[in-house]
């Protein structure tokens, strides 16, 4: 009995080992994906080009700014593994997903409320490009 102890001790430490070895491979895969969030897709797509991936917009919320201008609310990093028996290598691909509406709200667009924190720092921001 204390054979079959031994082996299970044994096969869960092995188990657990490659638990960790997985999950320290994966953190240092995530470690070199540049952090875009709360950036402008403009901005981003050019820090996600410069660390050797490409973007690729996962979801959109609203349709009052065009692209560039939206704000990444998420990235997540992911890797494409090339098709079976091709030569080609994987590739990193950045997933953002954008949030497309109206800086402030208004009476005719969507948008954020003048009163968050994202509706004070836009209504700042307007204001310091008006009189500058």
């Amino acid at each position: 009995m204390s054979e079959i102890a031994c082996a299970c001790s044994l096969l869960g430490a092995g188990v657990a080992g490659a638990v960790f070895a997985l999950a320290g491979s994966g953190v240092a895969v995530a470690g070199s994906a540049p952090d875009v969030t709360g950036q402008k897709y403009s901005d981003a797509q050019s820090a996600i080009s410069g660390a050797g991936m490409t973007s690729v917009v996962s979801t959109t919320v609203g349709d009052q700014t065009a692209w560039p201008d939206c704000v990444v609310t998420r990235a997540q990093q992911r890797t494409v593994q090339p098709p079976p028996d091709s030569s080609g290598s994987a590739t990193t691909q950045m997933l953002v997903s954008l949030n497309c509406e109206a800086p402030i709200a208004s009476a005719t667009k969507p948008g954020n409320p003048a009163a968050s924190p994202e509706g004070k720092a836009a209504v700042a921001a307007a204001a310091a490009a008006s009189s500058g």
